[in-house]
């Protein structure tokens, strides 16, 4: 892990235990100023308790953590003066309209009026209705504007988009790209894999509350699996393919069409090297090649723990 001189959050062997059940387990990460970072796993596997430590709702068992360089159990109040937070389970009170909360939050933290109404029209807020009324998403639309109406130097959101609309879910990725272009540090943990994809510049993979591996989008996308479809106008050995590090057949027609899974750093191009050596007796007469996902990569990373 590469040690950043002043990250803005820093967990060292964090931590957490609810009696015999592991919550975290010797967490450790950095996050530098103006990074968009990824918590990914399943439900359980811990991102709730490390978001929840990072703003001292609750206490680690041992380890430790710091935000912009300050402790959350003794400068608690300096740090959430600078954070935006989206819980998991955001909640308010029921019998208030949007307008009324959104004027408390307001009045609380001091925020600008200005930005707080850019960001309902954004979302399409009605203010005029209760929030017992509200669906789901239209609770999680009140959530996210609260976060971010503060201007905050830090956000941290815990499953931002759940309940919102595909709409919505793209115009809070161009959100964090914005807060992101302003220098802006942003921490979330999702389950929308294709929204990480879009938005983040690292993830860090958990489960069973252990931290798997941390590394950038692209590097993990890049080391994950490729699937490349090779037609040539032919027939070719049945062994062109084979023994070659990386590379495994699943499938091939008439040995003249081939399907192939390539996995790790330089597979692809041991691949196009062999094919265009067999196209010198042989020309390709199509190839295809797609590229894995995150949550291909995601998939593929977990399983193989």
């Amino acid at each position: 892990m590469t040690t950043n001189p002043n990250p803005v959050i820093k967990l060292e062997n964090l931590t957490k235990h609810y009696g015999d059940i592991i919550g975290i387990q010797d967490l450790s990460l950095e996050v530098p100023e103006g990074e968009v970072f990824g918590l990914l796993g399943p439900n359980g596997a811990g991102k709730t308790t490390t978001i929840r430590l990072i703003l001292d709702f609750i206490r680690p068992t041992s380890g430790k953590a710091s935000v912009f360089g300050l402790s959350p159990r003794s400068d608690g109040t300096d740090i959430r003066r600078r954070v935006g937070y989206l819980p998991g389970d955001f909640v308010t009170y029921d019998h208030m309209t949007g307008a009324t909360v959104t004027e408390y939050f307001t009045n609380l933290r001091g925020s600008d009026a200005t930005k707080l109404e850019a960001l309902c029209e954004r979302y399409q807020l009605d203010l005029s209705r209760k929030i017992g009324q509200l669906s789901k998403g239209n609770k999680q639309k009140i959530g996210l504007v609260q976060a971010f109406m503060n201007d905050p130097d830090l956000l941290i959101l815990d499953e931002p988009t759940a309940g919102l609309d595909p709409l919505l879910q793209y115009e809070f990725q161009k959100m964090v790209h914005e807060e992101k272009a302003q220098g802006k540090t942003i921490f979330m943990s999702s389950h929308v894999m294709s929204e990480v994809e879009a938005t983040c510049d690292r993830v860090g993979i958990i489960r069973e509350g252990e931290l798997v591996t941390i590394d950038t989008v692209s590097h993990l996308t890049e080391l994950s699996l490729w699937t490349a479809k090779i037609t040539f106008t032919q027939p070719v050995s049945q062994y062109t393919f084979n023994n070659l590090p990386g590379i495994t057949i699943t499938d091939h027609t008439d040995n003249q069409t081939f399907t192939l899974s390539i996995s790790g750093e330089g597979a692809m191009d041991t691949l196009i090297k062999t094919t265009a050596q067999t196209a010198n007796n042989n020309p390709v007469q199509t190839f295809e090649s797609q590229h894995a996902s995150l949550e291909d990569a995601f998939l593929k990373h977990y399983s193989s723990q």
